[in-house]
């Protein structure tokens, strides 16, 4: 398949199969609940379907053709087992009538072990990848010893599944944050020959671009943690198979903001008995408390997450 057709593929299955999911949602009455805690003008996204993001799941099987390649096996067992962590997290939630599901230690180690299964894959194939390396840029290449590698590979993925997961709080707002770091990492895969890496990113492409057809304001439809899950999954796993996991940092910035907002606004309101930092975290909710309008919020950081990409991709090539 060429470029075109993986993207393709990726959005086809995402917009056309949004058309049996969303209803089916409806149906089987997998209704969001705003948060408790989050702004007033949030209360009526109560009620919109969510669990949508099984999407991006079922985006990633076109990697089944490249099933002779371990590395694509083992990045749709990744994206798969994090989306349905993701789903049981939804699942309660919905069954229990709040927007609370898994508790995050449980998300965290969930994931852990998830992640410690897809690198212990990789660093088993037999098909070249660029073993043991954080960041490369030229013929430059950072390499650390392979238990460093493992560890941090641990952190990459279970730190930007938590991270996306955060973001996504508003319309459109996680799903066009998540699409400029996927095209720097398609770019840099089909660069290296890592046909992995290039063809989950051109396939988790497609799939953003034909979700926001429901998810953009206002939206018909959410991904839940399934899909924040699975989108978090789905960049660092692409990243580390691309010898990148540093990269993330800087691609990935608007997710590294939002995780950073929620770290430092807890830890000084428990530091100084009740102060904030922001009016509110994540990061979005503090822009939007702000008085910015939701969508505003939404393509600032778009374009801030087109900008660090940008960057990013200037600094490796």
């Amino acid at each position: 398949m060429t470029t075109i057709a993986y993207l393709v593929a990726g959005f086809a299955i995402a917009a056309l199969g949004g058309l049996a999911v969303l209803p089916l949602l409806k149906r089987l009455q997998f209704k969001q609940h705003a948060y408790e805690d989050a702004p007033e003008t949030h209360q009526k996204k109560t009620g919109t379907p969510t669990m949508g993001g099984v999407l991006f799941a079922l985006a990633m099987l076109p990697l089944l053709a490249t099933s002779h390649d371990a590395l694509a096996v083992a990045m749709l067992s990744l994206v798969v087992l994090c989306a349905l962590v993701g789903f049981v997290d939804d699942m309660i939630g919905i069954r229990a009538g709040r927007n609370r599901g898994l508790r995050a230690r449980t998300k965290f180690l969930a994931t852990a072990l998830i992640a410690v299964v897809f690198l212990r894959e990789i660093s088993d194939s037999t098909r070249l990848f660029p073993r043991d390396v954080l960041f490369h840029a030229g013929s430059y290449a950072l390499i650390v010893p392979h238990w460093l590698w493992l560890l941090l590979g641990i952190l990459a993925v279970t730190g930007t599944i938590h991270a996306v997961n955060l973001t996504d709080g508003l319309d459109g707002l996680a799903t066009g944050t998540m699409l400029p770091p996927l095209v720097v990492l398609a770019a840099l895969g089909f660069a290296m020959h890592v046909h992995a890496g290039w063809i989950a990113s051109l396939l988790g492409i497609g799939a953003c671009l034909g979700f926001l057809v429901y998810n953009r304001h206002p939206a018909k439809m959410f991904m839940g943690d399934t899909g924040s899950l699975a989108l978090g999954a789905l960049l660092s796993g692409v990243a580390i198979l691309e010898g990148e996991m540093l990269l993330l940092i800087l691609i990935g910035g608007v997710f590294v903001a939002e995780a950073l907002s929620v770290i430092l606004q807890v830890s000084y309101f428990k530091a100084t008995g009740g102060k904030r930092i922001l009016r509110m975290s994540p990061l979005h909710h503090h822009f939007e408390l702000g008085g910015w309008p939701e969508t505003k919020v939404t393509l600032r950081f778009w374009a801030a997450s087109a900008l660090l990409s940008l960057l990013g991709w200037v600094l490796v090539r």
